[in-house]
């Protein structure tokens, strides 16, 4: 059997911070939520997902994490495609608005495509993208 991923899971410094991010920019939803009672202090577990997606992969989110200092020159990212470049650009002008723009839009050679870049609460770098080989905007991109 060849394995599946499912899940990134992700300790971050300011759960709520962190969940209104990715319900916002990336349009995710709360899945499911609990309490681990195995967990010190019986951590809170949020799983997010793309609506629709939710049986295919969740991000995991739990408190306690020390937060993530990610140099600009470091492009580890998560990658969310998106329909257009107006969507990319208004992502962009959003976060902008909101200080966590760190990739300026800009366009790349294939298979990287049109693409800028935010920083989410906890310090992540998360992409947001058309004309990449995968995702919406695929269909017409170049091999």
């Amino acid at each position: 059997m060849t394995p599946a991923f499912t899940h990134l899971a992700l300790h971050v410094r300011d759960l709520e911070a962190c969940l209104a991010f990715y319900r916002d920019y990336c349009g995710m939803k709360v899945v499911h939520e609990r309490n681990d009672a195995n967990a010190e202090r019986g951590a809170r577990v949020v799983w997010l997902a793309e609506p629709g997606k939710e049986k295919d992969f969740i991000i995991v989110m739990l408190p306690g994490g020390p937060g993530r200092d990610q140099a600009e020159g470091d492009f580890s990212h998560l990658g969310f495609a998106l329909e257009s470049k107006d969507a990319v650009d208004a992502i962009a002008a959003r976060a902008e608005a909101a200080g966590c723009l760190v990739w300026a839009p800009r366009q790349e050679a294939y298979p990287v495509g049109y693409y800028c870049g935010l920083r989410d609460p906890d310090g992540n770098f998360v992409e947001f993208s058309y004309g990449q080989p995968l995702g919406p905007g695929a269909e017409g991109a170049e091999s």
